[in-house]
């Protein structure tokens, strides 16, 4: 973490949900490599799903590969299909997932395989920020820090859709007895640009986007411009790099105190 008087830092993440897609990743490719204005972009990246026909192979470890080369390397699950981020039930108890017994499983088995391929992502964020207690368990066991955490709940989600809830970064306490490091979401591209005329930044502002988003100039002049102007404001950091500044002296939280529902 460089040392600075600025008191607040920031860092930008991408959910990398078609990886496989030549366009898609060409636009990814041209924002890890330009660096804009000095932030460092987080690949969280899908794996590749067999069971709907997309190829583990030689493509996706070598995106993958190029991506841990540009910065640190996450882990995205869509629980329920590469269009459907979400499980397909999130609300029953247990959630119900397509081909699943739990949500845990596919975290586990997806993080287990992504070592077998001699990848060692940090940062973990599930898709359509779902998480539940099996899920913080399995990201602590994996070594993960974890990203699926919101400081504001998701707008689109219905009444008992599962999310957590973190204003800052912490130390989750889980019921095992395992301690995971968070660190919130903050803002989405729309949430950056309607924040920074005011002064309602945290103190850790955790920009994220979705590589679809590249495809839309609009979407990318508002990426720079928002980064451009968060740059004066926050000292531009990555994830894995407040990780480690984060191990020292992070508040303490409960899970029951981060669930929500």
């Amino acid at each position: 973490m460089p040392h600075t008087s600025r008191e607040r830092y920031a860092v930008v993440s991408c959910h990398v949900e078609r990886p496989l897609d030549g366009a898609v990743w060409a636009r990814f490719t041209e924002l890890q490599e330009a660096r804009p204005s000095g932030f460092i972009v987080a690949a969280l990246m899908r794996p590749a799903d067999p069971a709907f026909g997309e190829d583990e192979g030689a493509v996706w470890l070598a995106r993958a590969r190029e991506a841990d080369s540009r910065g640190p390397l996450g882990h995205h699950t869509h629980w329920t299909a590469p269009d459907h981020a979400r499980p397909s039930n999130a609300a029953s108890n247990p959630p119900v997932t397509d081909g699943w017994k739990e949500p845990a499983a596919r975290v586990l088995s997806e993080g287990r395989r992504l070592r077998e391929q001699g990848l060692a992502p940090t940062v973990f964020c599930g898709g359509g920020w779902y998480t539940d207690v099996a899920v913080a368990e399995t990201c602590a066991e994996l070594g993960y820090v974890d990203c699926t955490p919101r400081a504001s709940r998701p707008g689109y989600l219905a009444q008992g859709e599962r999310w957590a809830s973190l204003a800052r970064p912490s130390m989750v306490e889980l019921p095992s007895g395992r301690e995971l490091l968070a660190v919130p979401t903050t803002h989405s591209l729309g949430d950056l640009l309607r924040a920074l005329p005011g002064r309602r930044l945290p103190e850790v502002v955790h920009v994220y986007l979705h590589d679809t988003d590249l495809l839309d100039a609009r979407r990318r002049l508002m990426l720079r411009t928002g980064l451009a102007v968060l740059a004066k404001r926050a000292q531009p950091t990555d994830l894995d790099a407040l990780a480690a500044w984060g191990l020292r002296d992070l508040p303490r939280v409960a899970w029951d105190d981060v669930a929500r529902l």
